[in-house]
């Protein structure tokens, strides 16, 4: 089973705009996609019930979209789903430790919904210590 870890860049003035971080066994999954593209807003993926949230019936979502040289319309998509207590991700490209490509990963239930809870609440916090 693999480990998700999610964190989001704070925007500027560190990037140009704020963009999350999809972290797979440690590894940058967007970045190892494809270097020109960067992560759509947490505030896109972390919702309660937003795209990251699996469901029995497998659905894409867009978790990249390109940044360098300039904004375009590509995207980089994954394709998400349950299976029991398993969540899997698929339709995915990028080098492993290895070097071999990795096509699918599969996180237990448990961990993976703790995350996605854990980055939503940290982006919450987030937010409102912007506003204090």
């Amino acid at each position: 089973m693999s480990t998700l870890l999610i964190s989001a860049c704070p925007g500027p003035s560190a990037c140009a705009a704020v963009h999350t971080y999809l972290f797979v066994d440690g590894l940058d999954v967007v970045a190892r996609s494809d270097s020109r593209m960067a992560g759509l807003d947490p505030k896109q993926l972390l919702r309660p019930g937003g795209p990251l949230c699996p469901t029995d019936m497998p659905c894409k979502v867009d978790v990249a979209t390109q940044e360098q040289p300039e904004p375009g319309p590509d995207r980089l998509t994954i394709r998400v789903r349950l299976r029991g207590e398993t969540v899997i991700w698929s339709d995915l490209m990028y080098p492993g430790p290895d070097g071999r490509p990795v096509e699918e990963v599969r996180f237990r239930l448990e961990q993976y919904l703790g995350e996605v809870e854990r980055a939503y609440a940290e982006l919450g916090q987030a937010r409102q210590s912007d506003n204090d």
